[in-house]
């Protein structure tokens, strides 16, 4: 199998794998068109590669298209699995919109930007000031419900399985619970009725890459949100080769 990537830290561990770097997607068509599989395309060019090009893509055009904005994903997660999805209001920023939310929701609430990632664009809204200022910040308002807990768990999806997951948990005092805002690992206790949720919203939805955030209150699993380009913290840690996931997946997929 010749694979392409234009992202080789993504793809370490793969073999006969050629590197493009994304800007350069016009200079080699050739080498695309030769290879069987693009791997980690940028998103401005998923349709160049699947519509004009006729490519195979990983991860999967649905990947792309739902992980692209919080707003598709959501209105996803509330079609077809709504038992799982916090409350949540998604409105025009203006100003009857922004009245409408204080009367939805008491402090605090959860408000995001539809596109971010890491924990940034994530607000604790404890008063009208905070909203005021998250208003200031997004032309599309987004926001939860906050849910009693301290820790989440991330879910690591790749092709079609659980790869692996662990629990982020806040630092004292904190309110995100992302490693990369001084999160730690917790490997103990992973309940299977969020790895059941995350097996079900994959297939699905036709997911094979992504970390995905569920939230546990009792035994009832909440999902937040998948990320498209997850960190790689936790799998390095553990020292998960994701390349060699990836390849078998590709090699099952395409039937060699």
């Amino acid at each position: 199998m010749h694979l392409v990537t234009f992202d080789p830290f993504r793809t370490l561990g793969c073999t006969d794998v050629h590197y493009i770097k994304p800007a350069q997607l016009m200079n080699h068509v050739a080498e695309i068109d030769a290879a069987d599989v693009v791997l980690f395309p940028d998103y401005a060019d998923v349709n160049l590669l699947c519509h004009a090009m006729g490519k195979r893509i990983f991860p999967s055009l649905s990947s792309y298209q739902l992980g692209f904005d919080k707003i598709e994903m959501t209105r996803a997660f509330q079609l077809r699995f709504p038992q799982h999805v916090p409350v949540t209001l998604m409105l025009p920023n203006e100003p009857r919109y922004q009245a409408r939310v204080l009367e939805s929701l008491d402090f605090p609430f959860v408000a995001k930007l539809p596109r971010s990632s890491k924990g940034e664009g994530v607000f604790l809204i404890n008063a009208e000031h905070d909203w005021h200022h998250y208003c200031s910040k997004t032309t599309m308002l987004y926001v939860q419900e906050k849910l009693d807990i301290h820790r989440d768990l991330r879910i690591v999806w790749i092709g079609d399985r659980v790869v692996y997951t662990y629990w982020r948990v806040a630092a004292p005092g904190a309110f995100h619970n992302n490693l990369a805002h001084g999160g730690t690992i917790d490997l103990n206790n992973i309940p299977e009725a969020a790895l059941t949720l995350v097996r079900d919203m994959a297939t699905r939805f036709g997911i094979d890459y992504a970390g995905f955030d569920i939230a546990m209150v009792g035994e009832h699993p909440y999902i937040f949100e998948f990320n498209r380009l997850f960190g790689l913290e936790g799998l390095n840690q553990a020292r998960i080769n994701t390349g060699e996931i990836i390849q078998k997946y590709l090699q099952r997929r395409e039937g060699e």
